[in-house]
């Protein structure tokens, strides 16, 4: 019973943080403020990061039912008080201009969640399960892009001679490409949510003054919605086979 109010007490520390920097102000700037800074074109309409009431609502309900496999019981545990010490420091690097540790900050804590993930089994997509954790990959792993993207922006790399709009592109289907991963080897239709919630958000906030980029995000989201399509009607079909 301790351990589940010490859990419940530091994810309630993390989202006091995150409301802080995100609708007031830490170091004199909302974590928006520091984005739109630059022109960020690997970054999501506002509407988007409403995503964290619904990962917060889930780790909420996780927290009760996580040790109830006894064998993974302690990895997961510290492992969500690692996950959090890690996200309280990649808001304080973002916010006091350490870019290079929050992006460190940002490769260790997605290393801490796949951890937790995969001592979940495959199938095992429910949300005292790892299906909070699915949504902290996906997440973690589109805001690790935009980290890197802002990090090269700011100290202006010159991309290899491509073009801004390009590299988004290119960031998007590498996005698309580890979200098809996770749908096809282990049938994980959460995280891909993430995805398109985030691409159709890239669309909206590009609107017409980048339509390559526009573009190239809502055709991505369109395959992921077509695979996913396809991934359940293939399972379903193996399912009346295998009776």
């Amino acid at each position: 019973m301790s351990r589940i109010i010490m859990m419940t007490l530091s994810l309630l520390v993390l989202i006091i943080l995150h409301v802080i920097a995100t609708f007031f102000s830490l170091n004199g700037q909302t974590t928006s403020e520091i984005a739109n800074r630059l022109p960020l074109l690997f970054i999501p309409a506002n509407y988007v990061f409403l995503l964290w009431i619904v990962i917060y609502a889930m780790l909420f309900v996780w927290i009760p039912s996580f040790a109830k496999e006894q064998k993974f019981i302690n990895l997961r545990m510290y492992g969500f008080f690692t996950a959090i010490a890690l996200s309280i420091v990649w808001i304080f690097c973002w916010h006091y201009g350490y870019l290079s540790l929050s992006i460190a900050a940002k490769i260790l804590l997605l290393c801490i969640l796949f951890s937790v993930y995969f001592s979940y089994h495959k199938t095992d997509n429910h949300i005292s399960g790892r299906m909070p954790y699915s949504l902290l990959i996906g997440w973690n792993f589109l805001t690790l892009i935009s980290t890197v993207s802002y990090y090269l922006l700011l100290h202006d790399w010159s991309g290899f001679g491509l073009s801004a709009p390009l590299w988004t592109v290119i960031y998007l289907t590498i996005s698309t490409a580890f979200a098809l991963h996770f749908m096809f080897h282990y049938h994980d239709f959460m995280m891909n949510f993430v995805f398109i919630w985030t691409f159709i958000g890239i669309a909206f906030k590009n609107g017409t003054d980048e339509l390559f980029v526009t573009a190239a995000a809502l055709f991505l989201t369109a395959v992921l919605i077509a695979f996913m399509i396809f991934r359940e009607n293939h399972s379903k079909k193996r399912a009346v086979l295998s009776k």
